[in-house]
């Protein structure tokens, strides 16, 4: 009884802010937060993806890769990833949220770098393998974070914010690619390019894994707000009925694990991800040897190929996230709609002839920027639509372990006897489009019913909509899940 007291003062509290603390409070926690997560989330892409770019400067033939060799080293990153994401997810909910993230960083900055010292495929499969073991845990920790900060109408724009780095770091570290490229080729007999695209990423990645541990965490665990301001941050989003960061709930529980399993949500996310993941997993790897089948050298694959895509992706994520914003509701609409350019663009290229029409490959390869929208959008559903941390825990465990499973048999999906057009691979993306969009669809249609029919029972039982949130509130205070917590409303 003394619990639920406190957590009624809690909640009542929160209306003893007024706007404009809110507004500064905001603006502080976006000044802190988003820059370094940003270059955080863009730099762990660029080291993920960097093998491209490394093979268009030669570390097939320098370490003697040939057939499918290149393709596992992709998805032995991605099976390393999937077994270690269980217990990474554990650990993360068990320690203090930015300092485990800073320490796995600083050591797959490591990795990154060892690379460079790689001899032959079985060096480089070790060391993709324990890169991905490591980089596990950065997607999971950033939904926690973004989840403890903002409020499920925020949580779309801020998640793409970060989410641009994979385009933005991209284009930053593909320059200073092409700046190491041409140094080499303009110094002959100096180190190999590859290996100083190793050595820039692994201390880029270090560096940075050193500045998360002192700013980044939850608002209990950060120190550049004072008491009265971690209050207020954590009063800020109650009204997500999704948990606060008023306590750890470190405690694992197992009775929130079976209900995770009931929850026909957690198999949208299981598989929507498998099928988004999986032209992901395709244009990762080649995009920058397809880039390459167009007639472009390596200097202008990154050039001519990698920014203007990327330059278009950072765009439309910003589009998305402020129109989302403020128009509550739209994250299906948007996700669907992006699906159709990609797929357009990916059909295209499978009967354009590959002697001609460079130009017109190039724009129709830039359509697919597009169908990268959705991967990221599936995530922010988490921290908006799933309460209980244990719950939390459990569906990221199993939306990145269908990440994984996707990239890493999309990795597949290209065939080197197919190069250069590569147009199994590149119709097989296109259909897969088709269906996730249907997909979602279907998943979008089971939120709406699922709130009517909630709606629907609170009305019968002569609950008022102010009570409905204030008894929404205080279930979601007191660890329980979405499920269970009759008053929580999903948004979509």
């Amino acid at each position: 009884m003394k619990e639920i007291d406190v957590l009624e003062s809690e909640i009542q509290a929160s209306s003893l802010y007024s706007d404009e603390y809110y507004r500064k409070l905001l603006w502080k926690i976006d000044l802190w937060l988003l820059p370094l997560m940003w270059l955080c989330y863009g730099t762990q892409q660029a080291d993920k993806t960097s093998l491209g770019v490394q093979a268009v400067f030669g570390i097939r033939e320098d370490t003697g890769l040939h057939g499918q060799q290149f393709n596992w080293l992709s998805t032995i990153f991605y099976l390393a990833y999937m077994v270690c994401e269980a217990p990474g997810n554990w650990l993360m909910q068990k320690c203090h949220t930015g300092k485990f993230l800073s320490v796995v960083m600083v050591l797959w900055g490591i990795v990154v770098l060892c690379i460079a010292f790689a001899e032959n495929f079985a060096h480089l499969m070790v060391l993709r393998s324990f890169q991905g073991a490591l980089e596990c845990t950065i997607s999971p920790t950033f939904m926690l974070i973004t989840g403890a900060w903002y409020t499920s109408r925020e949580h779309t724009l801020r998640s793409l914010i970060w989410g641009t780095s994979n385009a933005g770091m991209n284009i930053i570290t593909g320059l200073c690619m092409y700046a190491i490229g041409l140094h080499v080729q303009r110094s002959p007999g100096s180190i190999a390019a590859w290996k100083c695209i190793s050595f820039f990423l692994g201390a880029l990645t270090i560096t940075l894994g050193v500045m998360v541990w002192f700013v980044l965490g939850t608002p209990r665990e950060v120190r550049w707000l004072t008491e009265e301001q971690k209050k207020a941050a954590i009063a800020r989003v109650m009204s997500n009925q999704t948990g606060s960061d008023r306590e750890k709930h470190s405690e694992f529980k197992w009775d929130q694990v079976w209900i995770t399993f009931k929850d026909p949500q957690t198999y949208f996310f299981f598989f929507v991800t498998i099928i988004n993941a999986l032209p992901n997993g395709a244009n990762t790897t080649f995009s920058k040897l397809i880039w390459q089948s167009f007639g472009f050298t390596p200097l202008q694959t990154l050039l001519m190929g990698s920014t203007p895509y990327y330059a278009v992706s950072i765009c439309w994520f910003l589009i998305v996230g402020f129109v989302t914003l403020k128009k509550p509701n739209l994250r299906f609409v948007f996700m669907m709609f992006s699906l159709v350019p990609a797929f357009s663009g990916m059909m295209a290229l499978s009967f354009l002839p590959t002697d001609t029409m460079r130009w017109t490959r190039w724009g129709m390869y830039i359509l697919q920027v597009f169908g990268s929208l959705p991967g990221l959008m599936i995530w922010t559903f988490l921290p908006s639509n799933v309460a209980g941390r244990t719950k939390k825990t459990v569906t990221a465990t199993i939306l990145f372990v269908a990440y994984c499973v996707g990239n890493a048999v999309g990795a597949q999906m290209f065939v080197a006897s197919d190069a250069p057009r590569y147009i199994r691979g590149i119709t097989a993306c296109g259909v897969l489009y088709c269906v996730e969009f249907c997909c979602m669809g279907i998943w979008r249609f089971y939120y709406v019913w699922e709130n009517r029919r909630r709606a629907k029972l609170i009305s019968e039982q002569g609950i008022s909509k102010e009570e409905s949130e204030r008894l929404g509130k205080l279930n979601a205070e007191k660890d329980m899940t979405d499920r269970e917590n009759i008053h929580f409303k999903y948004s979509f």
